[in-house]
């Protein structure tokens, strides 16, 4: 296990919770210099959690002989218990306070297509967005990991070839031509095989250990996002984020064996599915009673810290474990246990 990965994937969850309380709270209109690089690039958090994917799936799939239905089935467990019931959650506020979230809309159609990680225009009329908006991401990850399944077909050396070839045929090929959505045709898709690249720099013993050369790097990493917008995302986000997934990775050392940065890490899809519910919950104490958008996210931080570690531990966790010994059976082994979204 990488602690440096389970750090970074909490950092990024929560500038993901500040970038979406910036959103929900102030809808997007902030001042100072900090508020406005949440909102302005709060989101870069989403790159930074799509280049520790490919690199998770990588390192945790390499040199293993894994049936494509099995690798999907792992997936399956660990995301989307959680995925659908906080989706249910956000359909049941919506079917209850709809009078008090006017850009929000619930349509049965749309709701079962979010259930199946299809991407469809929200009813609210703002883009493609599942019910649980933050899904979309779950969307791409999805997407990544029914390609990914294929390399299972094929010898190692040729893998990363074909998952490659696999993202470019569907964005640059399928969705020119309308044989699939154009919701694909987005470059953060290429995001993925950055992490797998780090992954493969990695394991062939390429990332030297140190602190210095890390930190410069983290350093002009954190430059390059704070100066470029996401016009080209791959390029100004995507890159740097995979730089400082490289650095944080040559930083291992310094994270190792700290059992509060793995719980943290462990938390962190949680946190990400949860905290908009406790943010639009806040919008609305904050709405009602006037209390101070700033009061009341204090109050939202330790709730979605509490809520997403309760999550992990029944939904993801415990429900995983028993939902692999469902499954263990029909198949005559047993999928390994996974303490985190993802196993490495």
């Amino acid at each position: 296990m990488l602690f440096s990965l389970q750090a970074l994937r909490a950092l990024a969850a929560w500038v993901v919770v500040c970038h979406h309380f910036m959103q929900i709270f102030f809808d997007f209109h902030a001042s100072g210099p900090i508020g406005r690089f949440l909102v302005e690039r709060g989101a870069v958090g989403v790159d930074v959690f799509f280049v520790i994917s490919g690199l998770v799936i990588y390192l945790s799939t390499c040199d293993k002989a894994i049936e494509p239905t099995r690798f999907l089935l792992n997936r399956a467990l660990r995301i989307v218990p959680a995925y659908w019931f906080y989706t249910a959650l956000m359909g049941l506020l919506l079917l209850t306070a709809r009078q008090w979230m006017p850009h929000q809309a619930l349509d049965l159609e749309h709701f079962i297509l979010s259930l199946l990680f299809i991407p469809a225009q929200n009813p609210g009329g703002y883009g493609q967005y599942p019910t649980l908006n933050v899904g979309w991401t779950l969307n791409y990850e999805m997407f990544f990991y029914l390609l990914f399944s294929l390399v299972f077909l094929v010898r190692q050396q040729h893998r990363l070839l074909l998952v490659a070839a696999a993202l470019l045929l569907v964005s640059e090929v399928l969705t020119r031509v309308g044989l699939l959505n154009h919701f694909y045709r987005n470059n953060i898709v290429y995001e993925f095989l950055l992490g797998i690249g780090v992954g493969v720099l990695y394991r062939r013993g390429w990332i030297a250990q140190g602190v210095w050369l890390p930190m410069a790097i983290l350093l002009a990493a954190g430059v390059a996002i704070h100066f470029l917008d996401a016009s080209q995302r791959l390029l100004h986000w995507g890159l740097p984020s995979a730089l400082i997934v490289l650095a944080c990775v040559s930083l291992e050392p310094y994270f190792k064996d700290n059992r509060v940065l793995k719980a943290l890490g462990d938390c962190s899809y949680s946190v990400y599915l949860v905290h908009v519910l406790v943010l639009y919950a806040g919008w609305f104490a904050s709405q009602r009673l006037h209390l101070n958008p700033y009061a009341v996210f204090s109050v939202c931080v330790p709730l979605i810290a509490l809520w997403s570690w309760a999550s992990y531990q029944l939904l993801e966790k415990r429900l995983y474990r028993r939902m692999r010994d469902w499954f263990a059976p029909s198949t005559g082994t047993q999928a390994p246990v996974l303490l985190s979204r993802h196993n490495y």
